[in-house]
């Protein structure tokens, strides 16, 4: 039997933000009318067209897909369509927020790398988890900037 989280909550910034979708998807149509235009007809080179694609869709994915967050006693769960997260809270030296979420830091202070090393946890559009994330990231990893 799985324990129970301490906390749970999931995020859909496709659906919870309407406006910002819409110009995402204008945009990405665009960006396929440009990108077509460039790789296909004047390089003759459907190769860049694809990998741009990927690289785009890859990078934008987790704006489009649910995310589900659970926090356990001993670390924290992030599950996308494909794969689960699953990051003990010894992996952490300290924790930041911003207006959009909160940045679990590796380093013992806030650094550049933070995105590509720690990991980010989005509120949800109510951001009714905020108050009980914030209690129990103080408790596990204590550091806050």
């Amino acid at each position: 039997m799985s324990p129970k989280p301490l906390l749970s909550w999931k995020s859909w910034p496709f659906v919870e933000r309407p406006l910002s979708s819409t110009l995402l998807v204008a945009f990405l149509i665009f960006l396929n009318f440009f990108l077509y235009r460039l790789a296909i007809v004047q390089w003759s080179m459907p190769f860049f067209y694809i990998a741009g694609w990927v690289l785009v869709i890859g990078n934008l994915l987790p704006y489009f897909i649910i995310t589900e967050y659970e926090l356990y006693e001993r670390e924290v769960r992030i599950r996308y369509i494909f794969f689960k997260v699953r990051r003990p809270w010894t992996d952490f030296g300290c924790f930041y927020k911003d207006k959009r979420g909160v940045m679990l830091s590796t380093f013992k202070v806030p650094r550049r790398l933070d995105p590509f090393r720690g990991q980010s946890l989005r509120f949800s559009k109510t951001g009714a988890e905020l108050p009980a994330l914030l209690e129990i990231l103080r408790e596990k990893i204590g550091k806050e900037y």
